[in-house]
């Protein structure tokens, strides 16, 4: 059963209607609860902050880990080292 359908997600006590590829329902479940888990962990510590406040915060934090991860995936250095080799069998190639 593929194909779009509608889902309502919660996020910090508000509800956001959704088309989405009924494969990736578990994804966006996850993220909505991933991001209210983090609420409420800021809930806990500031006491004195606002819903506009924890989220931004949550969201900052993951981003943060977003760009980490692109950096551990960084390709550059994988494409040089292949170029520096592909290079270098290409040298041997000639002498022969």
């Amino acid at each position: 059963m593929d194909g779009k359908f509608h889902i309502k997600l919660q996020i910090v006590g508000r509800y956001y209607p959704l088309l989405i590829e009924r494969k990736d329902e578990e994804r966006f479940r996850k993220a909505a609860k991933l991001i209210n888990d983090k609420v409420a962990q800021y809930k806990l510590r500031y006491k004195d902050k606002d819903n506009q406040d924890f989220l931004s915060m949550a969201a900052l934090q993951f981003v943060l880990k977003e760009l980490d991860l692109e950096e551990k995936i960084d390709e550059r250095p994988v494409v040089s080292a292949i170029e520096e080799l592909t290079d270098e069998l290409e040298a041997f190639v000639k002498k022969e």
